[in-house]
């Protein structure tokens, strides 16, 4: 149940279209559910404004398709799916309506939710390689209902493809700066916005970049202000947090 939802159900008993009873009895069944090899949290809309995430990998395409149906069958009408194979996403899509996107590994079950964020969540990308995680982080935004601008290619290598972009960069509420190498992308980007910015260091990287670790210290160690740091390739908790920043200020969701 979203807080929408939860608003709606006691804005009923308040009317008395809805007996005290009744509202009982359908709160009781959702805190959780066992399905024996997961137990799903339904009450994490209610408690955080956003629906359990499903995480793919190391999951069987059985039970993410368990997992999902059973979500949807409960009424969350988009459920994220990230770290999801080619595979699972072929086994998936014969249980539920699927939208696969291969190149973040990124499944959406159900619809899209129409934007309803304060702003646009810019995601800049330091180099084509980047990619995959900037589409996890745009797409777990999108579900989260956010309107997403993608600038893809716009590392400091060639610091003009950036500047091109000044408009989105000052207009953004939130900008998710992605890059592996000497990660240097998120401090260019914190020293142009006035907004906050989500730095998410990428395992791209010849040897002495130690699989991110060296994106990630220089992100950690960025002299821009209002520079936060996610972890190594976890685009998923930038779009996460981009979202949450978004939708301060607003309670209807």
């Amino acid at each position: 149940m979203e807080q929408k939802e939860l608003r709606g159900l006691l804005q009923q008993v308040a009317a008395g279209t809805v007996s005290v009873d009744q509202a009982m009895t359908h709160l009781k069944t959702e805190p959780f559910e066992d399905l024996g090899f997961a137990k799903l949290d339904h009450h994490r809309a209610v408690r955080q404004g956003v629906a359990e995430v499903i995480y793919g990998a190391g999951k069987t395409p059985e039970q993410i398709a368990k997992i999902a149906r059973t979500m949807l069958d409960r009424g969350q009408k988009t459920v994220l799916i990230t770290r999801m194979s080619q595979e699972a996403a072929d086994v998936v899509s014969a249980a539920v309506p699927l939208d696969y996107h291969p190149m973040g590994r990124v499944g959406i079950a159900g619809t899209v939710p129409a934007p309803d964020g304060a702003g646009n969540v810019v995601i800049a990308t330091g180099g084509t390689s980047d990619m995959p995680v900037a589409e996890e982080a745009a797409l777990t935004a999108e579900a989260l209902g956010n309107r997403v601008t993608r600038l893809y290619d716009v590392g400091v290598a060639g610091l003009h493809r950036l500047l091109a972009h000044a408009d989105d960069i000052v207009n953004a509420r939130v900008i998710v700066a992605i890059a592996g190498m000497e990660g240097a992308l998120a401090s260019v980007i914190g020293g142009l916005a006035d907004c906050p910015v989500i730095a998410v260091p990428t395992s791209v990287g010849y040897g002495a970049s130690f699989g991110g670790v060296s994106a990630l210290l220089s992100m950690l160690n960025s002299c821009a202000s209002g520079v936060s740091v996610v972890n190594i390739d976890n685009g998923f908790g930038a779009g996460y947090l981009a979202s949450m920043i978004n939708h301060i200020g607003i309670t209807q969701r």
